[in-house]
């Protein structure tokens, strides 16, 4: 009997490593593909707002160009954030710090010869550190 069970244990043992051998690799965990739609705000730091409805998951582009996403997001805070008459008041009072959230693309870098006003301190990248 115990013969049968070693003989068991690494068919199994050898049938998982070959499933891992073959399996195709997981994204880094720093890569995110996001496929939100997001829409345009008039707003002094966010460029645009996505969010799903099924997953609960806001994304915010910043005029910076970076992009996060926030989990566990209820449709009403996508509600008061779309309608807020400051988009960018809301957000720092009602969303960042108040929701796990990742980095999907960073801040795109300017051109040296770009003459453009600094992002609003509090907003993008330098934001979530």
């Amino acid at each position: 009997m115990d013969r049968v069970l070693q003989s068991l244990l690494i068919i199994c043992i050898s049938t998982a490593l070959v499933v891992v051998a073959w399996a195709e690799p997981s994204p880094s965990p720093n890569h995110i593909t996001s496929r939100i739609p997001r829409q345009s705000v008039q707003s002094s730091a966010i460029a645009k707002v996505g969010y799903s409805k099924r997953r609960h998951i806001l994304e915010i582009e910043f005029v910076n160009g970076a992009i996060y996403r926030y989990f566990d997001i209820p449709l009403s805070v996508h509600r008061d954030l779309m309608s807020a008459e400051s988009k960018a008041r809301f957000y720092d009072s009602k969303i960042r710090k108040h929701y796990r959230s990742v980095l999907v693309r960073q801040r795109q870098k300017q051109e040296p010869s770009e003459k453009s006003p600094a992002s609003p301190p509090g907003y993008g990248a330098a934001a979530h550190d």
